[in-house]
């Protein structure tokens, strides 16, 4: 027996495995050992039903596959429950490791035919064009004997919570979040067996508008866009311990009934009036006579479900760190951050006294600065039942927010009467970076806050304002980062889905937020969200089925671009509906896609790129006929693109840092002369502007690797290191403590942006992020989900340290490294069943380790940054693993 040791295996890319919707879960596992340079030579699946009965064995299987392995056990059927374990043969090992602790797998429900509750809703006359109460929903049921099990599956068109016996069911936020609901509803599968008890029992839910019914979009949005009536679809399994079953349903022996809940908006905010409340309404016994009967809705239980990753959940709480009062005289509580929740109250008050509590980002001229929130209202408010002492926190409304106006208050107000309540998707953190500079470790912390703001349920561009969507072009530029810090496969694969469901029903244009309130339009960068988001999460980790299940929504979209660019004649013309570098700092504040790049050239490149990816997708999936074809409308593209934008000597139409950053890390120059040509002018751009930032959300995710590739890597640290408007570090000189949608969110004098499109809480800047954890502390994939690493760390601006830490599918892997002096110490932690390449700063020849610590000593030159000049060997393998070198060379590297 051998010292390695498994860990409990997982399922997709599930944190949680009730109710999953895959028959043939794929399975991944990880192994822990001090042995040196391991390698999986086999493994061994034993999956067993309840009870520990053996259902299937894989046998000793020789592969070093340890992630999203397939399923090889029969299919699961609705309601199958599993109990899986795994264990390994390294190389060396004649006898197997010790079985893993085993991980419980239940399937929700497969098939459209296993869902027997339908869709209720209250039989009431509602004014839908303005907020409605929340509504109550109840049933009444007896048990006949002891219960040995029972699940609840549970869904709503709107947002809801359960309770079952005065109990509430889990603890979701939101549920059940939102998708593209017109394709795809998910259902919630919970276990509430300890929930029930001998005879009577009671099943309830509150239901509100959420994002099915309630206010979305900008310039006052619009209401009841997925229709006008909330409903409850509740299905309660029940297994007795005799072995009979029996099922209760939404049906029409529920009753409903106004919730106190007065009305719920997640940009308005919520009011809540306790003297409303009807204590025991979802406790047996109740006296519900009162209450209105409900109706069915037609809804197609075909669209249910299952979902793909974690909900959203209450994370944190943070208390406040100061009570202010403004100019006016008004009173405002700062939580120190700028977060994404709402606020949890305690107070005592007499009844039918009323606190209100408005939510903002910054102050401007000391007052709570609303004008950010355009039309949202970003208020909620509570009505005493009066008494004894009250808590109360919203249910179904959620604000950005770093200060909130509290007016009303009974009494002196205290810094423990609040709390806020950090709301997201329950992602998993993967990845860490810190370094001896603190200003950059906050910006990095930033990125970390803005990506929790932003990921509640789908990946939002701010979460403050009357807008909230998911952008697609934002989420494009951030997933490299975004996959580093959090694992966000599960959630970004059912926006995937919905992507492409959305995609389908519009002809293959891609629409610019999704779930899509916008129109689809063949729309560069945005629409490329399609091929590259995918691709990245591939990457990243190791899902090549991801790819599979993507590939005909990369491949419509792709012909949408071609048929795009045959109408123009195979020339870049002007094209008003194209975005360009969105928010260059150059563009005026009205005018975010007027920047100092031609927004064709940018379409051109990401033409290229995406013509790229999905020859290198087509190739990994066996695909050969669409490989030759996208690889000839690269080479196409890319000719076009250098005879209409590129001169002989490099110098590109778009004299800006993004078009020169595009033309270095997507590989468009053609010859060596206009490659250095770029490089030179880029540096030289950067120079001349005093290292300040000229990118928008297209240039900002390339432009230090631009640089590094140009051989400019100084420069590139001084472009970090400004704190001038435009820089990365200026919004912290301004007490940020997310990043901000404009670089000058806020301007030097403490005045907020006059354009009507600003937020000081959007992950898009925070693309430099990678950067950080790739080049500066030198920790990136060298093959897809980390199986091989690239560490090659690239010291520079003064920085004496550095460390990047990253949960691998196999692992934790991390890099640190110290200067001291002219001596660079490089410490590296391999995972196991990994390799690792370590390439050095001083052009020392690069090694090839296997797992385990790591420790090197290496001498550390000043990085040279004269464009002019031959690349060193070091920058020339910079090039070659930058996102600018073609697909096909880095996947065969």
């Amino acid at each position: 027996m051998t010292s390695t040791r498994v860990a409990a295996p997982t399922f997709e890319h599930h944190a949680e495995a009730l109710g999953v919707g895959e028959p043939c879960p794929r399975i991944s596992w990880k192994t822990v050992t001090e042995e040196a340079g391991w390698q999986q030579a086999a493994y061994e699946v034993a999956v067993d039903a309840p009870g520990g009965e053996p259902a299937w064995r894989s046998g000793r299987v020789v592969s070093g596959e340890s992630v999203l392995v397939p399923w090889g056990a029969p299919a699961l059927r609705s309601r199958d429950r599993r109990e899986v374990r795994v264990r390994v043969w390294g190389a060396a090992d004649s006898e197997p490791s010790a079985w893993s602790p085993p991980s419980v797998v239940e399937a929700g429900l497969l098939d459209t035919g296993d869902f027997t509750a339908g869709f209720v809703t209250p039989d009431w006359s509602e004014d839908t064009s303005v907020a409605q109460p929340a509504t109550l929903l109840r049933r009444g049921f007896v048990l006949r004997a002891p219960v040995a099990s029972a699940r609840l599956y549970i869904t709503a068109l709107g947002v809801y919570e359960a309770e079952i016996n005065g109990v509430r069911v889990g603890d979701q936020v939101l549920a059940p979040g939102w998708t593209s609901y017109q394709h795809r509803l998910r259902y919630q599968t919970f276990d509430v067996t300890g929930f029930l008890q001998p005879g009577a029992n009671a099943i309830g839910a509150w239901v509100g508008d959420g994002w099915y019914r309630g206010r979305l979009g900008f310039e006052g949005g619009r209401r009841n866009i997925y229709g006008e009536h909330l409903g409850l679809l509740a299905q309660l399994e029940i297994l007795y311990s005799d072995g009979t079953a029996e099922t209760v349903t939404t049906d029409g022996e529920w009753q409903a009934s106004r919730a106190p809940i007065t009305s719920a908006d997640l940009y308005d905010g919520e009011s809540y009036d306790a003297r409303r409340e009807q204590p025991g309404w979802s406790q047996p016994g109740f006296d519900d006579r009162d209450w209105t009967a409900v109706r069915a809705l037609d809804v197609d239980r075909a669209r249910l479900v299952a979902p793909t990753g974690p909900p959203v959940r209450r994370i944190e709480e943070i208390s406040p760190v100061e009570i202010l009062t403004t100019p006016s005289g008004r009173t405002i509580v700062d939580f120190g951050q700028n977060l994404v929740g709402r606020l949890r109250i305690t107070a005592r008050a007499a009844a039918g006294h009323t606190v209100t509590l408005r939510h903002a980002e910054v102050l401007e001229d000391g007052e709570l600065g609303t004008r950010p929130l355009r039309l949202a209202k970003a208020t909620d408010s509570y009505t005493f039942r009066g008494g004894e002492t009250e808590v109360w926190e919203p249910r179904f409304t959620v604000h950005g927010f770093r200060y909130a106006e509290v007016e009303n208050w009974p009494g002196t107000l205290t810094l423990d009467d609040l709390t806020a309540v950090v709301l997201h998707t329950d992602m998993t953190r993967t990845g860490w970076f810190t370094c001896s500079d603190p200003m950059i470790d906050r910006l990095h912390e930033n990125v970390v806050w803005s990506m929790r703001g932003n990921f509640l349920d789908v990946p939002t561009d701010c979460p403050q304002r009357d807008e909230r969507l998911g952008w697609t072009g934002d989420i494009l530029v951030f997933t490299p980062t975004a996959a580093y810090l959090y694992d966000c496969a599960g959630l970004l694969t059912s926006w995937l889905r919905d992507l492409a469901a959305e995609q389908q029903e519009a002809g293959g244009p891609i629409p610019l937020a999704v779930p899509g309130l916008l129109p689809a339009a063949p729309i560069a960068v945005w629409g490329d969200a399609s091929t590259l988001v995918p691709w990245v999460l591939y990457q990243r980790t190791g899902d090549l089925g991801l790819l599979r299940d993507q590939f005909a929504s990369m491949t419509a979209w792709m012909d949408v671009m071609t048929a795009h660019h045959a109408r123009g004649g195979g020339q870049f013309g002007d094209d008003g509906i194209q975005m360009g570098d969105w928010l260059d700092p150059s563009a005026l504040p009205e005018h975010p896609s007027a920047g100092r790049t031609d927004r064709m050239l940018v379409a051109a490149a990401y033409m290229v790129r995406s013509a790229e990816v999905v020859a290198a997708t087509a190739e990994l999936l066996g695909r050969e006929d669409d490989r030759l074809r996208f690889a000839k409308l690269a080479d196409e593209v890319r000719a076009q693109f250098q005879d209409e934008f590129i001169s002989p000597h490099g110098r590109v139409s778009s004299d800006s840092q993004t078009a020169y950053a595009l033309a270095l890390q997507f590989a468009l120059l053609p010859t060596e002369e206009a490659r250095r040509g770029a490089a030179r002018r880029l540096a030289e751009l950067v120079r001349e502007s005093r290292h300040a930032i000229g990118t928008g959300f297209v240039g900002t995710p390339l432009i230090c690797d631009a640089l590094c590739t140009a051989g400019a890597l100084d420069t590139a640290y001084l472009m970090l290191t400004r704190r001038e408007v435009p820089s990365f570090l200026y919004p912290l000189t301004m007490g940020a403590t997310t990043m901000w949608e404009r670089w000058d969110s806020m301007l030097p004098d403490g005045a907020i942006n006059p354009g009507e499109m600003t937020s000081f809480n959007h992950y898009a800047f925070g693309a430099i992020a990678d950067w950080l954890h790739r080049t500066v502390a030198g920790l990136a994939p060298a093959a897809p989900g980390y199986r091989k690493l690239l560490v090659r760390p690239v010291p520079g601006a003064g920085l004496t340290s550095a460390t990047a830490a990253h949960e691998t599918p196999y692992g934790r892997a991390e890099v640190a490294w110290q200067r001291t002096g002219t001596a660079l110490t490089v410490d590296v932690t391999v995972p196991p069943n990994t390799t690792a390449r370590i390439e050095f700063p001083d052009g020392t020849e690069p090694v090839e380790v296997g797992s385990g610590q790591h420790s090197f000593r290496v001498h550390c030159r000043a990085a040279e940054d004269d464009p002019t000049s031959e690349p060193t060997a070091l920058e020339r393998r910079i090039a070659a693993r930058s996102t600018g070198a073609p697909i096909a060379d880095w996947m065969r590297a």
